[in-house]
């Protein structure tokens, strides 16, 4: 597939790594030169310096015969106007924009289709990012949860803890304790090395466990492998942008809120748009100011603001003076590693978010879903099958009978509203959506081809 993507930002940059060895034809646009220049050293793509909206410069990257173009600039408006010139100039098929301002997507109906602004997909990091937190708070004690097939099926990341009934014990014992619930347990991470599961395998305090399960099942499973934490009531949100405030909306019906702003026009804004949320104008950094509104009793302190740094040291603050739970927005991925699972418990991703998002609409084939994980080593995706037993290599065939990559697993299929987990025995036939993960992406080729009918060979 030959694709364009506007932006080397770090998510234009993140997605053209994730891309590039996935035997796509890349080229990258960017002002910057020099990060061009060492963006071409690393990789196998080609590199255009210009305006991403500059027809001109669309024509070099090579616009007349591309697939795909992704506007991920720092500008809503240039990414919309360089959409408008692939659709009328080059009639580029599929045209995806970063879309951050919410004046704009509050218009979206009426202002992005083909008569008047031609954008296909329309990414929204923001948007994104309060979904996953939201997510994050339904399920407490989980690293990371996403939701397949219509949320009927859900892929859940958590860390093993004492006092986890079955930590200590064969994975198949989880059986013995839940005789009525399917699962499949898919990846366990122990000391930052993948262990394929069995059924013999022991869970140990601190493994990180990805499962897939019915989303009715959640938290009967999660309750095995950690203790159950208690629903969070006592929310402490940090920074008013559009994630806080979207965040503080979202929860203020069911939850007792509190929103730290530090600067005061805003914070008196957000106190006449928000109608339950307590909203002070104020420093995070300020013990007193915590003190005061008793962080020791908060259940979840979440720092969203747009610096890295301040957000990390806040959160750290905040554990230190009793906050239960930390979660901090992370710009810079290096960070993420170097923090999540120690004093702060989970740090959230805008650019993993948006990559997940745009993956969705670069992968072959019919995709629904795709979730980005360990940091885009890892990814699961939603498949559905199409063909039949002559044109597919799928339909018709159980499980075992797949030729499947090494670190490939099928984790379920939904048919006909009911979920199935993806056992040996289990026949796959067409429509049937498919959730598959894969503990190295590095896979997605070969799995694209296998559930691509014959008709659809490019």
């Amino acid at each position: 597939m030959k694709i364009i993507i506007l932006g080397a930002g770090q998510v234009g940059t993140t997605l053209a790594e994730n891309l590039v060895s996935e035997d796509n034809d890349i080229t990258l646009v960017d002002n910057e030169l020099l990060r061009l220049e060492d963006l071409q050293d690393k990789h196998d793509l080609r590199v255009v310096a210009g305006s991403a909206s500059s027809p001109r410069v669309l024509r070099e990257a090579g616009a007349p015969d591309a697939d795909l173009l992704v506007a991920v600039t720092s500008s809503d408006e240039v990414n919309m106007v360089a959409c408008q010139m692939a659709y009328t100039l080059f009639h580029t098929p599929t045209k995806i924009s970063r879309i951050r301002n919410s004046e704009y997507l509050r218009e979206k109906d009426k202002l992005f289709h083909n008569d008047m602004i031609p954008i296909d997909h329309i990414i929204s990091p923001e948007n994104l990012v309060t979904e996953e937190i939201i997510r994050l708070i339904d399920y407490p004690g989980a690293l990371q949860v996403a939701h397949f097939a219509d949320r009927r099926i859900s892929l859940v990341v958590l860390k093993a803890y004492y006092g986890g009934p079955l930590v200590g014990y064969a994975i198949s014992m989880l059986k013995e304790h839940l005789p009525y619930i399917d699962y499949r347990i898919v990846s366990i991470l122990r000391h930052d090395k993948l262990i394929r599961p069995q059924g013999s395998t022991i869970i140990e305090a601190g493994d990180e466990i990805t499962f897939i399960s019915a989303t009715v099942h959640i938290k009967a499973i999660m309750a095995e492998i950690q203790r159950l934490d208690k629903p969070y009531k006592r929310i402490m949100i940090v920074g008013g942008g559009n994630i806080g405030a979207g965040v503080a909306k979202q929860l203020e019906a069911g939850c007792s809120v509190k929103l730290i702003e530090r600067n005061a026009e805003k914070a008196k804004s957000l106190a006449e748009k928000l109608s339950n949320t307590l909203v002070f104008h104020g420093d995070a950094s300020d013990q007193s100011l915590l003190f005061e509104e008793h962080i020791e009793n908060i259940d979840v302190f979440i720092s969203l603001t747009s610096d890295d740094e301040a957000n990390i040291m806040s959160a750290l603050l905040a554990k230190r003076l009793g906050a239960k739970k930390a979660m901090v927005l992370i710009q810079r991925m290096a960070y993420i590693n170097l923090i999540q699972g120690g004093t702060i418990d989970i740090a959230v991703s805008p650019q993993q978010a948006t990559i997940s998002a745009l993956l969705t609409h670069v992968r072959k084939g019919d995709v629904k879903n795709v979730v980005s994980l360990r940091h885009g080593l890892a990814e699961a995706l939603e498949v559905v099958v199409h063909g039949d037993a002559a044109t597919s290599n799928v339909v018709g065939r159980k499980v075992s009978e797949l030729k499947l990559p090494q670190g490939v697993i099928l984790g379920a299929v939904l048919r006909n509203e009911e979920v199935i987990i993806a056992k040996k025995q289990v026949v796959i036939e067409e429509n049937d959506h498919v959730v598959i993960y894969l503990s190295d992406k590095k896979n997605i080729s070969e799995i694209e081809k296998l559930f691509q009918p014959s008709a659809f060979f490019i």
